[in-house]
């Protein structure tokens, strides 16, 4: 079974905020799918699931907070024994132009604390993930800056790339990784 993890933060307050497209991602992907999370507070994650080519994909928003998403990601693997091979986490990335999408198959947080919580619980570097941009603002201090909402043009770029999340998530389900990686990963 795969496991998508979108990040970001639980509550109104952050709902439309930069960092958390990892949520709207997922958000997307599931409503595009005809799905619905629901609450697992044991697992301190909404879960939905999906079926892809009659393969069964968690998908999770973890409910801890972004600097503790590693908890709730580790209970979702533990409860339902999946591998960490199987992971694709998905979050923003302030070095990414805005909407642009960067796939690795591992390596270290940069600087992203909901990842590096995931990292650290796992204890591997060894996690998939997606990443989308949401550029800077240096006149912002950084945490202002993912904080705060998308402006109207900038919304409507990232919704371009939320309008692909089904296929984005059919393509790594049914490619190898690296074909993945290349499809997404266009000028480097």
């Amino acid at each position: 079974m795969k496991l998508i993890v979108g990040l970001g933060n639980p509550g109104l307050k952050y709902k439309k905020t930069r960092h958390n497209i990892g949520f709207m991602f997922v958000d997307e992907l599931v409503k595009q799918n005809k799905e619905k999370f629901l609450l697992n507070k044991p697992l301190k994650s909404k879960i939905a699931t999906l079926m892809f080519n009659n393969e069964k994909v968690l998908v999770i928003k973890p409910q801890t907070y972004m600097n503790l998403s590693g908890e709730a990601v580790n209970l979702v693997c533990k409860y339902f024994k999946i591998d960490i091979d199987d992971i694709l986490v998905v979050y923003d990335d302030l070095d990414l132009p805005l909407g642009k999408i960067r796939i690795r198959p591992n390596g270290s947080a940069g600087g992203q604390k909901g990842m590096k919580n995931i990292l650290e619980i796992l204890k591997t570097t060894e996690v998939k993930r997606l990443r989308i941009g949401i550029d800077q603002n240096d006149s912002l201090d950084a945490v202002d800056f993912v904080l705060g909402k998308f402006s109207k043009d900038d919304g409507i770029i990232i919704s371009l790339v939320l309008e692909k999340a089904s296929e984005i998530i059919n393509t790594y389900l049914t490619h190898s990784f690296e074909n993945f990686m290349n499809r997404y990963n266009k000028n480097e």
